[in-house]
């Protein structure tokens, strides 16, 4: 198989591998989001380490099978936390996976952001203008939320892998790229966006992908198959955002291989 290059097949895999392991996701993820990424990862069968303080954060990225580091609500002691487990996660051979929120929209935290790529992240997982912000280029950020579509993200994507090995764009059809790659997946729930920490659960799912798949890519691209059809599965009971949060979370528990199978659009 190339690297550049990922199948049904794989994903399937990726997903049967995430089930059997049980990965362990150290996360240091915004305050607004914390619970909802733990049961996210719980749902999908890997297993939630909110340990983001100074003191523990870069032993516990030993242990951990792999880190996420989401920069929603950056506080002096969670941006060192940042630094020193991302730092020891690439010493010990880790994925992490860096979600950039508000990058290019918020100075100080850009700024983080582009310090934290020293340490060379598996994934970076944004979305279009967070890419484009955190790559310099032209793209206003307004909040977490993203002004730009996710194709206009590709060129910007491309230049950040020189300090990442994907970088993944989600949106109405997510773009994933990595060197020599590009990958499309469509499908998903409008309601994602509507619900908070969505995104951060994708962050979160990521980072427990990459720990079991061959490579970045395909844990990458899992991920974003594992959310889309979660929530499509979600959609089908419901149209309001409040039991659709819940339901997502019995979706990510739901997704097998016949649903993925079904329901992934990959392109």
């Amino acid at each position: 198989m190339s690297a550049s290059t990922v199948t049904l097949d794989n994903i399937v895999d990726a997903h049967r591998q995430m089930r059997e392991r049980n990965p362990l996701v150290q996360c240091l993820t915004n305050t607004v989001s914390v619970q909802f990424v733990a049961n996210a990862l719980l749902a999908a069968g890997a297993a939630p380490a909110m340990v983001d303080n100074p003191e523990e954060a870069a032993g516990f990225a030993g242990i951990a099978d792999a880190v996420l580091v989401n920069l929603g609500t950056p506080t002096a002691a969670q941006v060192e936390s940042s630094r020193l487990a991302s730092a020891a996660a690439r010493e010990a051979g880790k994925p992490w996976v860096l979600d950039p929120v508000g990058a290019g929209g918020l100075p100080w935290r850009t700024q983080v952001a582009v310090e934290l790529l020293a340490n060379r992240p598996s994934v970076i997982r944004a979305n279009a203008s967070e890419v484009m912000g955190l790559a310099g280029a032209r793209g206003a950020s307004r909040g977490v939320d993203s002004s730009a579509r996710a194709a206009d993200s590709v060129d910007a994507a491309r230049s950040l892998l020189d300090r990442a090995e994907i970088v993944a764009a989600s949106g109405d059809v997510d773009h994933i790229v990595g060197q020599g790659s590009l990958m499309k997946l469509g499908g998903g729930s409008a309601l994602l966006q509507r619900v908070t920490a969505t995104g951060c659960a994708l962050g979160a799912l990521t980072a427990a992908y990459c720990s079991v798949a061959p490579n970045a890519l395909i844990g990458a691209v899992a991920a974003h198959a594992h959310v889309a059809v979660a929530s499509e599965i979600a959609a089908q009971s419901t149209s309001r955002p409040g039991s659709f949060a819940v339901a997502f979370l019995d979706g990510l528990d739901a997704v097998d291989e016949s649903a993925l199978r079904e329901l992934v659009r990959l392109d």
